[in-house]
């Protein structure tokens, strides 16, 4: 990143969105090579690429929200005191931190169940280098999730105590279901004339 890049948060509900999006296409790529990773027949060269990717994808994505500790310091003092506050309120473990090997090391700890069993499922040929992989990919693709939720919660505490409003959240496909189920389980309970 050159010096003159002008360094700054997302200014708008929008641009947020935008950055969201980006930041989703660089986990997905990654939880990709993490798959990729597992396919190599060497006993721990998937848990280094996962600790190697994660390396470089959380502080990407702190770069994408101007959350780095670099963007945060030249922050001016009011705005640069919000960003504080509100990644102390969020409690993102990696937001606006400089990125060591240990925190990468806490955040893979917190899926542990995953890499420990993507570890044990390698020892069967071929079905568990595919569950592996799989596994490999979800957890990867789990802390990535989980930072640019971390990032996000962040900015759009910024964005309240500057008054943006943001708009309403789109429902997730989870949520679609749900409603489209309990529609269902409404027209069967109605009784037809």
């Amino acid at each position: 990143m050159s010096k003159t890049e002008v360094i700054r948060l997302p200014r708008s509900p929008a641009e947020l969105d935008e950055v969201v999006r980006r930041c989703r296409k660089m986990v997905t790529r990654r939880a990709l090579a993490s798959a990729g990773a597992v396919l190599v027949p060497l006993p721990g060269v998937d848990l280094a690429a996962d600790i190697a990717l994660l390396t470089q994808l959380i502080p990407a994505i702190n770069r994408e929200f101007g959350l780095t500790p670099d963007q945060i310091e030249d922050l001016s003092p009011r705005l640069k005191v919000l960003v504080y506050k509100a990644i102390v309120a969020s409690g993102g473990a990696l937001v606006g931190r400089l990125i060591t090997r240990d925190l990468i090391l806490q955040a893979l700890v917190r899926v542990g169940m995953r890499v420990t069993t993507k570890t044990a499922a390698r020892l069967v040929p071929i079905a568990g280098q595919a569950v592996s992989a799989g596994l490999s990919s979800s957890a990867m693709r789990l802390v990535g999730d989980s930072h640019i939720r971390d990032c996000r919660r962040v900015i759009e505490e910024v964005f309240a105590e500057q008054g943006v409003e943001m708009p309403p959240a789109r429902p997730t496909a989870a949520q679609l279901l749900r409603s489209a189920a309990t529609a269902v389980g409404r027209l069967k309970r109605t009784p037809r004339a």
